[in-house]
């Protein structure tokens, strides 16, 4: 019983001995620990010699940045005491501008087209006040794609838009190098520097136009061109109805003939019904339809309408002998049987000539039991023309855009050539003002049979009957019918 009493107590004895020896380890290398940090502590001006260059060292961010060591309550004492012993300098009269965003584009880039072996022009908008209050420049080099220097040129800017632009102004850009920089049709490309102002330090470089290898041809900017006749139409937007549109459509059609071209530049006004009234004559090849909608982002004059008819000027440049500039509710009408042949050969010693205008309501009718005018077009009905003599009215025009730098809404300011204005005993233009976005009737006043003789006051205006246009509508609707067939039945 001794015995087994006594063996616990050697074994007790033994596991105090272990643990004291255990206890002694820790103990010792957290003095060791202590000690460190007190000595670390006493080298204070090394310590701060550490700490200033740590934080003046530049950043390399090709190494990742590590995570920041914890810090004592004495060391943040210590680095707080050193930052609020610096004086500061800043001078509280000295006020600071932040800008946020950007108010208007420096330059926003339509389009770039060749203009001939040498020349080129680029079309876009910029921002209007830069222009007015600036001095912005452009500057043109040629990059070629066999490695050779590039070429440079110095640009010529136009603002056609005569004043018009709001936040936006319309911007054509003329690049004409001494040779042809892809002679060797190896390709390249055509840069455009914007500068902001007449420092050379801030620009914007825009890769304006590209040409790829094999694709430049002499012979696309000579005579003969591919069509006759080309029409540049202005932004389209609104509800516009389909009726007019078709009518529009077919009389123009037939009155410029098969070598001509339509070119419709759809700004919101294109819907699915007008759509189908112009996809027959586009599946005929006489039709284009371009989607302008984004223009909405950039607030300029009337759906940027300048910025349009200058895109199309250049885009098709090359591409008809003469492009007609006018609206879809405005019909070009030839007096006393001349022809459209025989007028332009009178015209052609003139880069460009003007319009004059027939002005017609649009709500006038006769009060005629025998006519069904529903089912009548808008120019067969509407036959009361504005009388009034020695105004200034609005002209619309016709150019040959070979000779053209730049254009506008009625007539170009840019151009190389004569203009020519005393038109109207050869050539004039019929126009339904407002009637385009009129889906019910035209005809909401109803005059006796007697106006057909006299003339009619309608609102403080003069108005006499004439049914120049109404004469042909039998000859434009047997046309459609034998152009583009059964499709024309959409609207009777």
């Amino acid at each position: 019983m001794r015995k087994e009493l006594g063996q616990p107590a050697a074994v007790s004895g033994n596991k105090i001995s272990s643990f004291l020896s255990f206890e002694t380890k820790p103990l010792v290398a957290t003095l060791l620990a202590l000690t460190l940090v007190m000595l670390i502590w006493n080298f204070q001006p090394y310590y701060d010699n550490i700490l200033s260059s740590s934080s003046t060292r530049p950043p390399c961010s090709s190494l990742s940045p590590s995570p920041p060591l914890p810090t004592t309550s004495l060391e943040n004492t210590k680095i707080k005491k050193l930052t609020t012993t610096t004086p500061t300098t800043q001078d509280p009269n000295k006020r600071l501008f932040s800008a946020y965003g950007n108010a208007a584009a420096l330059f926003v880039h339509m389009g770039a087209y060749r203009g001939g072996p040498q020349t080129f022009a680029v079309v876009g908008l910029a921002s209007k006040p830069i222009h007015i209050y600036g001095r912005p420049w452009y500057k043109c080099e040629w990059i070629s794609n066999n490695g050779s220097s590039s070429v440079k040129a110095k640009a010529y800017k136009m603002l056609p838009d005569w004043g018009y632009g709001r936040v936006y102004t319309v911007v054509v850009v003329n690049c004409t190098f001494t040779v042809n920089p892809n002679e060797d049709n190896a390709g390249g490309k055509l840069i455009l520097y914007a500068y902001y102002g007449e420092s050379q330090k801030r620009y914007e470089k825009i890769t304006a136009l590209e040409e790829a290898p094999g694709s430049y041809n002499e012979s696309k900017y000579r005579p003969p061109y591919e069509y006759e006749y080309l029409y540049c139409g202005s932004s389209l937007y609104g509800n516009l109805s389909a009726a007019r549109m078709r009518e529009w459509m077919a009389y123009h059609a037939w009155f410029f003939g098969e070598k001509s071209h339509f070119v419709f530049h759809d700004a919101g006004g294109v819907s699915a019904e007008v759509r189908a009234v112009l996809e027959p004559w586009e599946r005929a090849g006489r039709v284009t339809i371009q989607d302008i909608r984004a223009q909405a982002e950039y607030d300029g004059y009337y759906y940027n309408q300048f910025l349009i008819v200058n895109d199309c000027l250049h885009r098709y440049r090359h591409t008809a002998n003469w492009t007609f500039y006018f609206d879809v509710d405005e019909y070009i009408y030839l007096p006393d049987g001349n022809s459209l042949e025989s007028v332009l050969n009178e015209f052609s010693n003139n880069t460009q000539f003007t319009i004059e205008q027939n002005a017609m309501s649009s709500v006038l009718c006769l009060n005629d039991s025998t006519q069904d005018y529903p089912r009548e077009w808008g120019f067969e009905k509407l036959l009361f023309r504005d009388s009034r003599t020695k105004i200034r009215r609005d002209r619309k025009y016709a150019i040959q855009a070979k000779n053209a730098y730049a254009t506008g809404v009625h007539m170009s300011e840019n151009v190389i050539g004569g203009t020519l204005h005393q038109t109207e005993t050869k050539i004039r233009y019929y126009h339904y003002h407002n009637s385009i976005t009129i889906h019910e009737e035209l005809c909401r006043q109803l005059l006796p049979m007697s106006a057909r003789h006299n003339t009619t006051w309608f609102d403080n205006l003069p108005y006499v009957y004439d049914d120049n246009m109404k004469k042909l509508t039998p000859t434009i609707k047997e046309f459609e019918r034998s152009a583009i067939g059964s499709s024309s039945q959409l609207f009777s």
